[in-house]
Protein backbone atom coordinates (compact mmCIF):
# COMPACT_ATOMS: atom_id res chain seq x y z
CA UNK A 1 0.00 0.00 0.00
CA UNK A 2 1.36 3.38 -0.95
CA UNK A 3 1.33 6.26 1.45
CA UNK A 4 1.47 9.94 0.63
CA UNK A 5 5.26 10.17 1.00
CA UNK A 6 5.93 7.41 -1.53
CA UNK A 7 3.92 9.00 -4.34
CA UNK A 8 5.95 10.15 -7.31
CA UNK A 9 6.52 13.90 -7.39
CA UNK A 10 4.93 14.61 -4.01
CA UNK A 11 8.07 16.38 -2.81
CA UNK A 12 7.83 18.84 -5.67
CA UNK A 13 4.40 20.09 -4.64
CA UNK A 14 4.52 23.81 -3.97
CA UNK A 15 3.04 25.41 -0.90
CA UNK A 16 1.38 28.76 -0.73
CA UNK A 17 4.51 30.12 0.94
CA UNK A 18 7.01 29.10 -1.71
CA UNK A 19 4.66 30.05 -4.54
CA UNK A 20 4.32 33.54 -3.02
CA UNK A 21 0.52 33.37 -3.12
CA UNK A 22 -1.61 35.08 -0.47
CA UNK A 23 -5.29 35.47 0.20
CA UNK A 24 -4.68 39.14 0.89
CA UNK A 25 -3.57 41.24 -2.09
CA UNK A 26 -0.07 42.71 -1.86
CA UNK A 27 -1.34 46.27 -1.65
CA UNK A 28 -3.33 45.68 1.55
CA UNK A 29 -0.91 43.56 3.54
CA UNK A 30 1.84 44.81 5.77
CA UNK A 31 5.48 43.81 6.07
CA UNK A 32 4.80 42.67 9.62
CA UNK A 33 2.40 40.06 8.31
CA UNK A 34 5.01 38.89 5.82
CA UNK A 35 7.64 38.68 8.57
CA UNK A 36 5.23 36.77 10.81
CA UNK A 37 4.33 34.29 8.07
CA UNK A 38 7.98 33.75 7.15
CA UNK A 39 8.89 33.23 10.80
CA UNK A 40 6.09 30.67 11.24
CA UNK A 41 7.16 28.81 8.10
CA UNK A 42 10.77 28.79 9.30
CA UNK A 43 9.73 27.38 12.70
CA UNK A 44 7.63 24.70 11.02
CA UNK A 45 10.50 23.66 8.77
CA UNK A 46 12.97 23.58 11.67
CA UNK A 47 10.60 21.34 13.65
CA UNK A 48 10.19 19.07 10.64
CA UNK A 49 13.97 18.91 10.18
CA UNK A 50 14.42 17.97 13.84
CA UNK A 51 11.77 15.24 13.58
CA UNK A 52 13.39 13.86 10.44
CA UNK A 53 16.84 13.77 12.04
CA UNK A 54 15.40 11.99 15.10
CA UNK A 55 13.68 9.47 12.83
CA UNK A 56 16.90 8.95 10.88
CA UNK A 57 18.79 8.31 14.14
CA UNK A 58 16.14 5.77 15.18
CA UNK A 59 16.43 4.00 11.83
CA UNK A 60 20.23 3.86 12.11
CA UNK A 61 19.96 2.43 15.64
CA UNK A 62 17.48 -0.23 14.49
CA UNK A 63 19.72 -1.16 11.56
CA UNK A 64 22.69 -1.54 13.91
CA UNK A 65 20.65 -3.80 16.21
CA UNK A 66 19.56 -5.92 13.26
CA UNK A 67 23.16 -6.18 12.05
CA UNK A 68 24.35 -7.28 15.51
CA UNK A 69 21.57 -9.86 15.76
CA UNK A 70 22.32 -11.30 12.31
CA UNK A 71 26.03 -11.51 13.13
CA UNK A 72 25.25 -13.32 16.38
CA UNK A 73 22.90 -15.76 14.62
CA UNK A 74 25.43 -16.41 11.85
CA UNK A 75 28.14 -17.16 14.41
CA UNK A 76 25.87 -19.52 16.33
CA UNK A 77 24.84 -21.23 13.07
CA UNK A 78 28.49 -21.67 12.07
CA UNK A 79 29.39 -23.19 15.43
CA UNK A 80 26.36 -25.49 15.35
CA UNK A 81 27.26 -26.68 11.84
CA UNK A 82 30.80 -27.42 12.96
CA UNK A 83 29.63 -29.45 15.95
CA UNK A 84 26.74 -31.23 14.26
CA UNK A 85 27.02 -35.02 13.90
CA UNK A 86 24.82 -36.99 11.50
CA UNK A 87 25.03 -40.43 9.93
CA UNK A 88 24.80 -41.25 6.26
CA UNK A 89 21.17 -42.39 6.73
CA UNK A 90 20.25 -38.95 7.99
CA UNK A 91 18.97 -40.09 11.41
CA UNK A 92 19.48 -37.74 14.31
CA UNK A 93 21.44 -38.69 17.40
CA UNK A 94 20.95 -37.61 20.99
CA UNK A 95 24.03 -37.07 23.09
CA UNK A 96 23.82 -37.60 26.85
CA UNK A 97 26.91 -37.71 29.05
CA UNK A 98 29.19 -38.07 26.04
CA UNK A 99 27.39 -41.22 24.75
CA UNK A 100 25.54 -40.98 21.45
CA UNK A 101 22.19 -42.73 21.23
CA UNK A 102 20.05 -43.19 18.17
CA UNK A 103 16.47 -41.99 18.50
CA UNK A 104 13.87 -44.74 18.62
CA UNK A 105 11.58 -44.71 15.61
CA UNK A 106 8.30 -46.46 15.05
CA UNK A 107 6.41 -47.06 11.82
CA UNK A 108 2.77 -46.03 11.72
CA UNK A 109 0.25 -47.31 9.24
CA UNK A 110 -2.85 -45.37 8.37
Amino acid sequence: MKDVNSLKGIHGVGTMQNRKKRSIPRVQRSTYLDLYMLNKEKERLLKEDKKLSMRKDDIKRCLEEIEQETNKLQKSEATSKAGKDTTSSGRAFAQTNGVKKEFKTMALSY
